[in-house]
């Protein structure tokens, strides 16, 4: 079984509900999900917010947030996660906000550089991914791969 029948198969057996906000991943998080038979029961609501204006116009990050820290930060990654769930009325945020390349990274943010926000049961936690790849494509998919298995980890506690 694959983390994503994975993931929605504990969601489902927890009653939970699950909700995606995704800037570098692009809605590869709502992908892998729905393609997962059953996951109606379990996902709501996607939203790709790869534009500053939809994180906070569209999804609720607060402005000053992206503004002081910056739209790949840790401190966005949280706010992400937190405004999926509460939009959806979800139990679980999960967020992706990063630099997949080949173009964009810094010396402080290089390419291949992921914040994944996971909000579950009122605390949110932030991990830092750093896959050291310029690909943009498998920067996604591991960044995706990485946050289904942190939420998973997360409810399993």
């Amino acid at each position: 079984m694959n983390i994503n029948e994975a993931l929605v198969v504990l969601l489902a057996q927890k009653g939970l509900k699950i909700a995606t906000a995704e800037s570098c991943t692009g809605g590869l998080l709502a992908k892998l999900i729905t393609d997962v038979s059953g996951a109606s029961a379990v996902f709501d609501y996607g939203i790709v917010s790869y534009a500053n204006e939809i994180k906070w116009g569209q999804l609720g990050v607060k402005r000053e947030t992206v503004e002081t820290y910056g739209a790949v930060s840790e401190q966005t990654a949280r706010e992400m996660a937190q405004c999926a769930a509460k939009n959806a009325g979800a139990d679980i945020g999960l967020s992706t906000t990063g630099i997949a390349g080949p173009t964009g990274g810094t010396a402080e943010k290089p390419n291949g550089t992921c914040y994944i926000g996971v909000y579950f049961n009122g605390t949110t936690t932030v991990t830092r991914v750093n896959t050291g790849l310029s690909d943009r494509n498998q920067n996604r998919v591991l960044f995706a791969e990485r946050a289904l298995t942190l939420a998973k980890e997360t409810i399993d506690g």
